[in-house]
């Protein structure tokens, strides 16, 4: 409050008919303080990543990381993994999700998320693999814990009532969640939940943070693959944020030798371990870089002013 010369009402209305309002409310007054110092991380499994030894071809990269699903879960002890799926082949999707289930009951994981990736075009597709999983494989159905942007992202274009989906499950707003307008709309349609990212802005997120919340939304911190510094905002949102499970954090996945010198001064926040980022080492003015420690050498500047 003292960082602001107005409130919230000031920047955000309430959905109409709702007895929300931002008279008096500042973002400190949606957040989680003092934030946990770990948080359960989340696996992304893309379409195309490896989830047997029989898929295996011998052009698979020997740089010391795994890249069998298997082996990530051991090497990290991961108990939560998104799921990259197709959202134009059900049958496809769905053996895709019986796949990691399997092996995620085996390894003794906890949670699955689905993502169909904004390519679904009606709520029958999701609601029809979501009822043959709670038939056919109601513990591996049980382990969803939410579902993420089936559906288009531009949702003043596509107006889909989705409300059928969220009956079964929670349903997240990922690339639809530009800003608290867009959330105002999808909580008309049927949408739930509202996944933040910091690349839509630290103030974007904080604004959607607090309308989400002041109107019942779960929320959840998802990755755009952030590396190096970028690493601390996205994981300090996610703790301040309360989310429904931990964050989404995947740059050890995709390129992890990025962040070493960063890794050096915070080390549980660049490596999931027992399924879990540490955020102790964030400390001090800021963002808590510690950037003084950060031995990171910079390319030589391409243009000065």
């Amino acid at each position: 409050k003292r960082y602001m010369n107005c409130d919230l009402a000031q920047f955000m209305t309430p959905a109409e008919g709702s007895n929300v309002s931002f008279a008096g409310q500042y973002p400190e007054d949606f957040l989680i303080d003092p934030h946990p110092d770990q948080l359960p991380a989340w696996h992304l499994i893309g379409g195309k990543d490896l989830i047997d030894a029989a898929e295996l071809d011998g052009t698979e990269p020997n740089d010391g990381y795994p890249v069998l699903l298997r082996d990530w879960i051991q090497r990290d002890g991961l108990q939560c993994l998104k799921i990259k799926l197709r959202g134009n082949d059900p049958d496809w999707d769905y053996e895709r999700i019986i796949q990691v289930g399997k092996i995620s009951l085996e390894h003794d994981v906890t949670w699955l998320t689905a993502d169909f990736n904004c390519t679904v075009t009606e709520p029958g597709y999701v609601n029809d693999i979501l009822d043959r999983l709670v038939k056919e494989h109601p513990r591996i159905y049980g382990m969803i814990l939410y579902v993420e942007q089936p559906f288009p992202y531009d949702l003043e274009k596509n107006r889909i009532d989705v409300h059928s989906v969220s009956a079964r499950k929670p349903l997240f707003m990922d690339e639809s969640a530009h800003d608290w307008q867009m959330l105002r709309l999808g909580r008309s349609l049927g949408w739930t939940g509202v996944a933040l990212k910091t690349c839509k802005t630290q103030t974007g997120a904080l604004l959607s943070l607090c309308w989400a919340k002041a109107h019942g939304m779960t929320l959840m911190v998802q990755d755009l693959t952030n590396p190096m510094l970028a690493q601390i905002p996205h994981l300090l949102l996610a703790a301040h944020a309360g989310t429904i499970m931990g964050v989404e954090t995947n740059s050890m996945q995709f390129y992890p030798d990025a962040s070493i010198p960063e890794a050096a001064v915070h080390p549980g926040v660049y490596r999931r371990l027992n399924g879990r980022v540490d955020l102790s080492s964030i400390q001090g003015p800021g963002f808590g870089y510690r950037i003084d420690s950060i031995k990171r050498t910079l390319p030589p500047a391409a243009a000065t002013w």
